[in-house]
Formats: C-alpha cells, structure tokens, sequence
C-alpha cells in the first residue's frame, strides 16, 4: 500500500514537472513600461496605424494589426477607430509612412480622428522555426501607445512567444499553430494595459 502510494506521488510529482518546463520553455512573460504620472482612465478613444514588419512575411503587419484592434474591443478598455477612417486621416494630413510617426504628425491625428492615444509598433518575428526536425511558430512584436496631446509614449510592451516546447522536442506533442501563437502574444501584450 504505501509502495503503491510513493509511486502515485513520485508520478504525480514528475508529470507536474514536465508540465511546468512544457510551458516554461514555450513563452517569455511581456516586459511592458508604463507612465505612473498618467491618468489612462482618461483614454477612451484610440486609433491603431500600420505596424513595421521586420519579419520575413510580408503580412504579418496587417495581421497582428487586426489581432491588436481585435483584442482591445475583446478587453472593453477602449473604443477603436474604424480602420479606414484612419487611413482616410492619414491621407488627409498627407502622412506616407505612419509607421514611424513623429509627436507632431501624432498629436495632428488626435485632432482629426478625436482620439486621446494612437497604437503603434513592431513585428520583429512572424513564422515557423526549426528546432532540429521540428517546426515550430515564433511570434516577436513590441507595441506603443502615445497620447496624443503631447505626442509622448505612455505604454511599450515586448512580448515573444514560440519555439519548441519541452513535450514538442522529447514526445513529438503537437505545437501551437502560428495564428495562435500570435493571438496569444497580442492578448498578453494587451492584457498589460489592464493593469492600471
């Protein structure tokens, strides 16, 4: 009887474990930055503009873009704006590359659209990696929020997630496919703004 007890326990024990290094080795948690001298109750209204891809898909912008406005109507902390009234401001304040906005161009588009903060950011890693004979998804974005009285970032967030996990590379375990592996990052990036 307690033979069969110790094994259970040992059992148990080394499931848990291999469970906890499964998952630890798959994500890192979101390091994010936030202004403590801002008030983000007051953020009510919010524009997203194209991401910078410099990843090796050339859509992954435009994806994790929708993810992001997706995710922040899902979380209820704001409301977005339609993205072709957004594209429809950019052209108006002749902005080419809203990728890479200044303060200027930032605090001209919360005038336009009658937002108080605009989202923007970096795809740096969007697709499948090796790990020896298994392929795995790998997803690497940084998002920011500037206000758009004064055109300062008040919000950056970095988040990977991907690689082989510990049950992918020692028992073949089927891994995440890419789009979940992006949904996770953005929603995890997202969930950061829940905090204050």
């Amino acid at each position: 009887m307690k033979n069969r007890m110790m094994n259970t326990y040992v059992f148990i024990l080394a499931l848990s474990c291999i469970l906890f290094l499964a998952h630890g080795c798959r994500s890192a948690g979101p390091s994010f930055h936030m202004r403590q001298d801002v008030d983000f109750s007051t953020i009510k209204r919010v524009a997203v503009v194209s991401f910078e891809n410099m990843s090796n898909d050339k859509s992954a912008d435009e994806i994790v873009k929708y993810m992001v406005i997706n995710e922040l109507l899902i979380s209820g902390l704001v409301d977005v704006v339609v993205p072709g009234e957004v594209k429809a401001a950019l052209n108006k304040l002749d902005i080419k590359s809203d990728s890479s906005l200044s303060a200027e161009q930032i605090k001209a588009l919360g005038r336009e659209l009658k937002v108080q903060a605009v989202f923007f950011g970096s795809v740096f890693k969007y697709g499948e990696t090796r790990d020896g004979n298994i392929s795995s998804p790998e997803v690497s974005i940084n998002f920011m929020m500037a206000e758009t009285f004064g055109g300062n970032i008040v919000w950056s967030v970095t988040r990977t997630r991907g690689g082989a996990g510990f049950m992918a590379r020692h028992f073949g375990a089927k891994t995440e496919t890419l789009t979940e592996t992006a949904m996770s990052v953005v929603r995890d990036a997202v969930q950061t703004l829940a905090t204050y």
